[in-house]
């Protein structure tokens, strides 16, 4: 079992920044950011894999949010900037156990509790 903990989000104007946190009550394989629109399915924003620390994002958001972790506190941060309107979703962290496997939902088990990030005009 994994417990993860969510911190962070609210809400900025169209072009501002925020980060989100997410503690791990143990070392995981990866960590995955997802994100879920009203009325949407969810999904991935992007991957960390601690096999070979590869980081995997989707093409919505490369070069705008960046996924890192400091590993001694097992806490994993996804730093949004540039923020638009579309990115106004409900934010989670997912942990699984295998090493390897596409960003999907599939392959995270354990999930944080959610965090409401809204981008206004």
């Amino acid at each position: 079992q994994v417990r993860l903990v969510e911190s962070g989000g609210g809400s900025v104007e169209v072009g501002g920044s925020l980060t989100l946190s997410c503690v791990a009550s143990r070392t995981i394989s990866r960590m995955g950011w997802f994100r879920q629109a009203p009325g949407k399915e969810r999904e991935p924003v992007g991957c960390f894999y601690r096999i070979d620390d590869s980081i995997w994002y989707d093409d919505s958001v490369k070069g705008r949010f960046t996924i890192s972790q400091d590993k001694a506190k097992r806490t994993h941060y996804l730093q949004m900037s540039n923020l638009k309107p579309n990115d106004t979703a409900v934010y989670y962290c997912a942990a699984g156990d295998s090493v390897y496997g596409m960003c999907t939902v599939a392959f995270h088990g354990y999930w944080g509790q959610g965090t409401n990030v809204t981008v206004s005009t």
